[in-house]
């Protein structure tokens, strides 16, 4: 079995990329498209314990600002299952992340994030 611990640095980049547009988009309150750029950052930190739970816990946030009380449950427990799913390198690939999708429900990959794993 492989634990993952640390992302790669490559990934950590773009993870945070997408954090940064993430918060710029919610300061203009472009809330649609910052919550594209969480749910990107979902797809691209899902294998690793801590980007992974941050981005749930972001979303968290982003529920109780939008009031929306499904998307607040629905991030309550991914919280409490998603890093240590990270962790033992369980997660379904291509889920966005949010309340909206089923949390075991594999995605497709945007094709540039792909292009981002199979960087070595």
């Amino acid at each position: 079995m492989r634990f993952n611990i640390k992302i790669p640095k490559h990934l950590k980049q773009a993870y945070s990329k997408e954090l940064e547009l993430y918060r710029n988009n919610l300061e203009m309150e472009e809330f649609a498209i910052a919550w594209y750029h969480l749910e990107r950052s979902h797809i691209i930190g899902q294998s690793y314990p801590m980007e992974h739970t941050y981005s749930h816990w972001l979303m968290l946030k982003f529920g109780l600002m939008q009031k929306n009380t499904k998307e607040v449950f629905g991030q309550i427990i991914r919280l409490i299952v998603g890093g240590w799913k990270s962790f033992i390198n369980h997660v379904p690939l291509g889920n966005t992340g949010g309340s909206n999708v089923p949390p075991l429900k594999r995605m497709p990959i945007p094709n540039d994030i792909i292009n981002l794993f199979n960087i070595k």
